[in-house]
C-alpha cells in the first residue's frame, strides 16, 4: 500500500487504478454522465479554458489554504460531495470516506441513497457530518430521514433540487446497474477480475441502501427497494415545498443543483444558507451549462446574500483555485473522492485530499497569492 501511494502523483493516477479494481457497472456509474455526456465533459474542458495569471516578485513564504464553510473552519475550500452507492465503489465506502474527511479537516456529506446508513456512519466518526436529502413522493419517509439526520447530530442538510426526475444514463442501462450486482454471466465474469473488491464486500454486511432498509414499509428485497427509489423522485417539487422543508429543518440548509441566477435568487428567498452551483456531475440535463461556466452569473446575483459553492469538475487544486477566483466560497469533490476510494479505500480518499491541497498551495504560490481570501479574478486570464 505504501509503495502504491508513493507512485500516485495526481487524481488521474487514482482514476486509472480504480478502473482496474472496481466492477465495471460501479466504475461506469461514477465515471459517466447522461445521454451524450456533453455536460459531463464540459465540466472539465471549460475549467481547462481558463488560464492562470502567473505573478513574481511577491513574498509567498507563508501561505495558508484554510477557509470557512458555513462558519466551519476547514483546511481548504473543499468538501466531500454526496455520492450515491459509495459503498459499492468500496466496501463500507461512506464510513471510510467520512473518516478520511474528518481526519483531514473538511466536511463530509452523506447521500440519501448511500449504502452505509446515517446511524452506521455516525457510529464510526467523532465529529458531525452533513446529510444530503432527495425529496421523495413519500413525505413521511422524507420527514423521517430529516428526523434521523437531526438525531445523529447532522448540522447541515444539503437539499438536492435537480433530481425531480432521474436523467438517462446510458452506461447504467447497458450495465444493468443494481446494488448488489445481479448474478448474470457478464457480471460474474467481470467480478472474477476484481478479487480485492469481492473479498472486501464479502467482509461487510452493508450491500444495499442503508437509509432505506427497514424504513420503507412493505419493501424488503433489493429489487423492490431499487424500483421504489426510482419511482419516488418527486416531479412536483416546487419552491413552496422547498420552503416547507426549510421551515422543518432546525439546522443550516444548503440548496444544491442551481445553474440559473433566477433560481439562485429563489433559493435565497426560500432560506438557503448556501447554494451549490451544480449540474449533478453532468448526470441530469445533458447540454446544460458546465458548473464553472454558470458560476460567475450566479455569484454576481446572490454572492453578497449567501454563500456560493461549486460542484463539478474538481480534479485538482487548480480547479479549486479557479472556482474561488470566480466567486465560489468553497467547492465539493465527488468523482475525485470516489476514484481514490475505489483505488485504495480510506487511504485513497486521504490521498486525493492531500493531492488537491498541495496543488492548491503550489498554485497560490505561483500566482502570488498567500491565502484563500486573496484569490480573485485578477488571478485569472479568462477566455473571450
Amino acid at each position: 500500500m505504501a509503495a502504491t501511494t508513493r507512485r500516485i502523483a495526481c487524481v488521474e493516477d487514482l482514476r486509472r487504478l480504480a478502473k482496474k479494481r472496481v466492477p465495471r457497472m460501479f466504475y461506469d456509474y461514477v465515471d459517466g454522465g447522461s445521454w451524450t455526456e456533453q455536460t459531463y465533459r464540459e465540466n472539465h474542458s471549460d475549467f481547462a479554458r481558463i488560464r492562470l495569471r502567473q505573478r513574481v516578485g511577491v513574498d509567498v513564504g507563508h501561505r495558508s489554504t484554510s477557509a470557512t464553510m458555513l462558519g466551519q473552519p476547514i483546511r481548504m475550500p473543499v468538501a466531500i460531495a454526496p455520492t450515491g452507492l459509495t459503498g459499492m465503489t468500496h466496501a463500507d465506502g461512506e464510513i471510510l470516506a467520512a473518516r478520511a474527511a474528518e481526519k483531514f479537516g473538511v466536511p463530509f456529506t452523506l447521500s440519501t441513497v448511500s449504502i452505509c446508513s446515517l446511524e452506521d456512519v455516525a457510529a464510526h466518526v467523532e465529529k458531525p457530518f452533513w446529510f444530503q436529502l432527495y425529496v421523495m413522493r413519500d413525505r413521511d419517509f422524507v420527514h423521517g430521514l430529516m428526523d434521523r439526520a437531526a438525531a445523529v447530530g447532522c448540522p447541515t442538510l444539503v437539499l438536492t433540487l435537480d433530481l425531480q426526475i432521474s436523467g438517462q444514463r446510458n452506461k447504467d442501462i447497458y450495465n444493468g446497474l443494481s446494488s448488489p450486482p445481479r448474478p448474470t454471466l457478464r457480471n460474474l465474469a467481470n467480478l472474477a477480475t476484481k478479487p480485492r473488491w469481492c473479498l472486501a464486500m464479502l467482509g461487510t454486511r452493508r450491500r444495499t441502501f442503508g437509509n432505506l432498509v427497514g424504513h420503507v414499509k412493505g419493501l424488503d428485497d433489493t429489487t423492490s427497494l431499487a424500483k421504489w427509489t426510482n419511482s419516488q423522485f418527486d416531479p412536483t417539487l416546487d419552491w413552496d415545498a422547498v420552503r416547507r422543508i426549510r421551515d422543518r429543518w432546525p439546522g443550516r440548509m444548503v440548496m444544491k443543483g442551481i445553474l440559473d441566477p433566477a433560481d439562485a435568487e429563489r433559493a435565497v428567498e426560500a432560506g438557503a444558507d448556501a447554494i451549490v452551483v451544480s449540474n449533478h456531475g453532468g448526470r441530469q440535463l445533458d447540454g446544460a451549462l458546465s458548473s464553472i461556466a454558470a458560476l460567475p452569473a450566479v455569484a454576481a446575483a446572490v454572492g453578497s446574500k449567501t454563500e456560493v459553492h461549486l460542484d463539478g469538475g474538481i480534479l485538482s487544486g487548480r480547479e479549486v483555485f479557479k472556482a474561488v477566483a470566480l466567486g465560489a466560497r468553497s467547492t465539493y469533490i465527488g468523482r475525485s473522492m470516489l476514484y481514490g476510494l475505489g483505488a485504495m479505500g480510506e487511504a485513497g480518499v486521504a490521498k486525493v485530499l492531500e493531492l488537491i491541497r498541495n496543488e492548491l498551495d503550489l498554485t497560490m504560490a505561483l500566482c502570488g497569492v498567500r491565502n484563500v481570501g486573496e484569490i480573485g479574478r485578477e488571478s485569472l486570464v479568462l477566455p473571450r
